[in-house]
């Protein structure tokens, strides 16, 4: 039996995983009859830790939530291994203090953010968003946070500013598949400055009026909701304002398959597989893919004239 490495895995092998999750959710829910009080000990360290003062906010939807539990045990964080349990199982000695979060480059007020005055950086929303994911799974999630525009008004970018690149926390020790040649790490995702402008553009300190789980992207992460979850960088410790678009992690392993814009698109086939349905965690049956994650009314305008197959 060959056994691979992380190493040995190319980034195109990371293929749907709906009959692989099925599967492992049985074994898990078998497991736990004979070893409960192991499980969710990767969570354990955020439960119930409620965030003070969190308000409704317009952005929200009237869809069904899905569940906590689902949301913190099937996830990509590739930093934690390529299966979509390993986050949950291996996230529990991610350390988030101290934290912080540098702005760097075309901007006229660079500065570091401390991880729990950015989270005081601007009244906290619950938003309801939904997360397509490009494997074909989605879920709706209550985030917790603000409009990543709040930081961006501050740094005030300069005319020189077109794009802002985000990075993720780099280290091996903490993050396993860090030691393996899966990406170019660390992980680095863009948006032009319009999207990261975009009052949708959120980031994120929590979920469920809790602080964000490890596996989640704790301490702080993005969430774009009309582009692909792999836009939504986790565990971030830069936000740099530059002029050239970044080459994003993704791009730089697989540009044929992971664009930079990524824009939810049913009629834009990733190469291996139709965008065209999803599958809602949850539930049974798919249903169809919306253009821009639904967010069309919000975001499309900045879009207009595009062709969306070549800028995919």
């Amino acid at each position: 039996m060959l056994i691979l490495k992380p190493n040995d895995i190319s980034p195109s092998e990371i293929t749907p995983q709906e009959v692989y999750r099925e599967r492992r959710r049985f074994m898990q829910g078998m497991a736990a009859l004979a070893a409960g009080p192991l499980l969710g000990q990767a969570m354990e360290a955020h439960a119930d830790v409620k965030l003070p003062g969190v308000r409704a906010s317009q952005y929200t939807l009237n869809e069904e939530k899905t569940p906590y539990k689902d949301i913190t045990s099937y996830n990509n964080f590739y930093e934690f291994g390529t299966g979509k349990e390993d986050p949950s199982e291996r996230a529990g000695n991610l350390k988030t203090r101290p934290w912080a979060v540098s702005i760097e480059g075309e901007v006229r007020n660079p500065r570091t953010y401390d991880i729990d005055a950015l989270r005081k950086l601007a009244p906290l929303e619950e938003r309801i968003y939904r997360l397509r994911c490009v494997e074909g799974w989605s879920m709706v999630i209550p985030w917790v946070g603000f409009s990543l525009n709040e930081i961006i008004r501050r740094a005030e970018p300069t005319g020189n500013a077109r794009y802002v690149e985000f990075v993720t926390l780099h280290d091996p020790k903490q993050f396993p598949t860090q030691r393996s040649g899966l990406l170019d790490w660390p992980y680095t995702e863009g948006l032009r400055l319009d999207e990261a402008m975009n009052p949708l553009t959120l980031l994120a300190v929590g979920l469920y009026g809790e602080v964000l789980p490890n596996q989640n992207g704790a301490p702080i992460r993005l969430v774009v909701p009309w582009k692909y979850g792999f836009k939504s960088a986790k565990s971030i410790v830069k936000i740099r304002f530059v002029e050239k678009q970044p080459l994003t992690a993704w791009m730089q392993a697989t540009p044929s398959e992971y664009g930079f814009y990524s824009n939810v698109n049913p009629a834009v086939d990733h190469p291996r597989w139709s965008q065209a349905k999803e599958r809602r965690i949850g539930e049974f049956f798919k249903r169809d893919t919306l253009p821009f994650n639904g967010y069309g009314t919000q975001v499309a305008q900045m879009y207009r004239g595009m062709d969306l197959k070549k800028f995919f």
